[in-house]
């Protein structure tokens, strides 16, 4: 149903982009055809027609039109349609590019995160994390792992949600990904965990199936199977911790930390809602229909908290979802650099 939904969309904002460009070429014509009609003093198109093109999205074309042939340019009337068609032209305008632009671009967002619970030695500590690979190409993923290994990763997590037509292909391009201590994941609602995980393991890549590992004294890394797919239980990931360590938690759908205790865990990571994927000038108002996710746009983008109060990081992903466009919902890799506080 989401894939229907988001294919719906796709067509509906390919075609409005065609009736955007006619229209405003029409538009613009007709400003520049009723300027050589008054001109010779011939058969007018009447004011009420230039207007009500004007309006219907031909901001941009009623402006080149009238400024090209320098009609109308003075009436205060044309001059406030004019200005009022640019507000309702220029806001889609600005989606749409964005979306065949930016969103198109992954971005490495780089987050410092203190926490006393850090242990002072691991001070400068880098984890990347990458969530909702999808269907992102098999170019893309070796450009990504390209740029991740001049960066000095030390611990990578991944947040689960790979095209499993394809997901080997894209595990064998992160697996070239050089780190100091591996690379961990979790799966996604999306994934057939079974073969997931064996593929990980057949390239060097641990999966956490609601199970956890010391990476180094003092730091404890735990992940939990999705909400979506089995019984996700926080409580038994994070059982191996010691009192005293940092806890961090990889979770693919960041519900699951208003759904179980996580008092005791210092940090949670997750992603799952893409951003929102189609936004309001970034605002996750789709996450509003409630399919994805039980809290709203709580989990939209960035840092949160959980029920308990424990900070919740949810990134937008970095592959796309079939042939749905972004929105003002860029895909990125994070990069957390760890400091004791």
């Amino acid at each position: 149903m989401e894939f229907i939904l988001y294919q719906f969309l796709r067509y509906v904002i390919e075609i409005f982009f065609i009736i955007f460009v006619l229209l405003n070429l029409t538009t613009f014509f007709l400003y520049v055809i009723d300027k050589r009609q008054a001109l010779k003093n011939k058969w007018r198109i009447s004011e009420f027609t230039l207007i009500s093109f004007t309006l219907m999205c031909g901001g941009i074309g009623a402006f080149l039109g009238m400024h090209f042939s320098k009609h109308k340019i003075k009436k205060i009337k044309f001059k406030i349609v004019l200005i009022f068609s640019l507000i309702i032209t220029l806001i889609p305008m600005i989606h749409i590019v964005h979306s065949l632009t930016l969103d198109r671009i992954i971005r490495y967002a780089k987050i410092e995160f203190r926490s006393e619970s850090w242990p002072a030695e691991l001070d400068g500590y880098r984890i990347a994390f990458m969530t909702d690979m999808h269907t992102i190409t098999d170019e893309s993923m070796r450009k990504v792992a390209e740029e991740l290994n001049k960066r000095n990763i030390d611990l990578l997590l991944l947040g689960g949600d790979f095209d499993m037509r394809n997901y080997q292909n894209t595990l064998r391009e992160i697996a070239e990904i050089n780190t100091t201590n591996g690379i961990f994941g979790v799966e996604g609602n999306h994934d057939d965990y079974v073969r997931l995980f064996a593929a990980k393991e057949r390239h060097g890549i641990m999966p956490l199936d609601n199970n956890g590992t010391h990476i180094h004294s003092g730091f404890y890394l735990a992940g939990v199977r999705d909400n979506w797919n089995r019984i996700s239980d926080i409580e038994e990931s994070v059982a191996g911790a010691n009192e005293n360590d940092f806890i961090l938690l990889v979770a693919h759908n960041p519900d699951i930390s208003m759904m179980q205790p996580t008092a005791g865990i210092d940090l949670i990571i997750a992603g799952h809602m893409h951003g929102g994927h189609i936004t309001f000038f970034c605002y996750p108002s789709y996450l509003l229909r409630g399919s994805i996710t039980d809290y709203g746009t709580r989990f939209g983008r960035g840092f949160s908290s959980s029920a308990d109060g424990v900070p919740v990081f949810t990134s937008s992903g970095i592959g796309p979802y079939f042939t749905a466009p972004r929105i003002f919902a860029r895909p990125e890799v994070v990069i957390f650099t760890m400091y004791n506080e």
